[in-house]
């Protein structure tokens, strides 16, 4: 498969770069315990769009790894990122993924926050004597915004999403992501599988020609690549003219209309970028989604994600695209679930423990000496005695 591969990212070790991440990594629960507190909470997690909270009190939810995080406009338009957590209690403020609420009540026993997360009201207040109602208010979360999309992030103090993407901030940016509006909800899909398995196929270009026909036909048999950036996986094919012979991909090659904001070389193209961790955008000239991939155990995961579309383009032919895409896309889901699970059911037998990594596989080598460097247990083929993570922490 003549494939261009490129990567930028920095040296590993001596030796790992030519090695997978090893088996255990995929289903053991003191490692997950451990990335979460490495990785996933210290990373940027993406919520929504800012055109999904346009009004002070709309508010969208984003849970994950045992804490849910309130993403809320305030009455003075700015948008503030809290921990959807009762400072009396506990209790959880609100239940469901989105919402409107001028004020945030708790369920349990009415304590009321603005939607700026002040605590402005308690009941039977003279029974909390010396309550200092300013020291009360919601927990604030680390929150970002880049080309109209809103993140979060629990801990750690990294680099802001812009710097994440570096140079490819100006590949967005004819795309006018900061204009778009969603095409219908959050689909969330659940997988039995670990979220770094569902990471690795994501960027994985080798199985593109053996796996996906569709692709293969959409972008031609060498036709698709990637790199590796610090902190960006980049994969894009250009969709050729030749006429597909499945009747959903030919549709699409036909009726794809020309979009004027949109360079020439960006007509036909679809263009992938997974930021590290665990999400990705997939950029179309039809319309752009987000995908997520959410730990919930060391052996499932749950798959978020959601369209879309600028609102000023209701061609016939536009809309007919969107649809195509979608039904092209779902294909391809069905293909990666088979094979994300079959990998997952072959990393439980003690016959496998690492793979060999081609010079081609820069996206793979990238993320596992990013996880290596965090994690330098995950250099191990083989399990550590149990309790070595406390051993660390001490």
């Amino acid at each position: 498969m003549a494939t261009a591969y490129k990567t930028t990212a920095p040296s590993a070790a001596a030796g790992d770069d030519n090695l997978s991440l090893p088996a255990w990594l995929y289903n053991d629960p003191e490692f997950f315990a451990v990335e979460m507190e490495r990785v996933i909470r210290p990373s940027w997690q993406v919520v929504c769009h800012v055109s999904d909270v346009p009004n002070p009190g709309d508010y969208h939810v984003l849970d994950y790894i045992g804490e849910s995080v309130i993403v809320i406009r305030g009455d003075d338009g700015e948008i503030r990122a809290f921990a959807n957590v009762c400072r009396h209690r506990a209790s959880r403020l609100v239940d469901g993924p989105s919402g409107c609420a001028k004020k945030l009540v708790c369920p349990y026993h009415a304590w009321t926050y603005d939607n700026d997360g002040r605590l402005t009201g308690v009941p039977m207040k003279s029974d909390y004597r010396g309550l200092d109602q300013g020291a009360h208010g919601l927990a604030p979360v680390d929150i970002d915004l880049w080309r109209g999309f809103i993140f979060v992030r629990l801990a750690g103090d990294g680099p802001r999403v812009a710097e994440m993407m570096g140079d490819y901030d100006a590949e967005c940016a004819p795309y006018r992501f900061e204009d778009m509006r969603a095409i219908g909800r959050v689909t969330l899909r659940p997988r039995t599988v670990n979220w770094k398995n569902i990471a690795d196929n994501y960027s994985d270009g080798l199985h593109i020609p053996v796996a996906h026909p569709g692709l293969t036909r959409l972008f031609g048999r060498d036709g698709y690549r990637i790199e590796a950036a610090p902190h960006v996986d980049k994969m894009w094919g250009v969709v050729v003219d030749r006429l597909s012979s499945n009747p959903s991909e030919r549709a699409y090659q036909t009726m794809l209309p020309k979009v004027d904001h949109l360079p020439d070389e960006n007509q036909r193209l679809w263009l992938y970028y997974k930021l590290w961790p665990n999400f990705a955008f997939e950029i179309y000239p039809d319309q752009i989604d987000f995908m997520q991939f959410l730990p919930l155990t060391p052996t499932t995961s749950l798959i978020r994600e959601i369209s879309y579309r600028l609102p000023d383009d209701n061609r016939r032919e536009m809309r007919a695209a969107q649809y195509l895409n979608w039904r092209i896309n779902r294909q391809v889901n069905r293909e990666d679930t088979q094979i994300i699970e079959r990998v997952q059911q072959g990393m439980a037998s003690p016959s496998y423990t690492v793979g060999p990594l081609g010079e081609s596989e820069v996206c793979l080598a990238s993320f596992a000496r990013k996880l290596r460097h965090l994690i330098p247990e995950a250099s191990l083929p083989e399990p550590p005695a149990a309790g070595w993570s406390r051993k660390d922490a001490a």
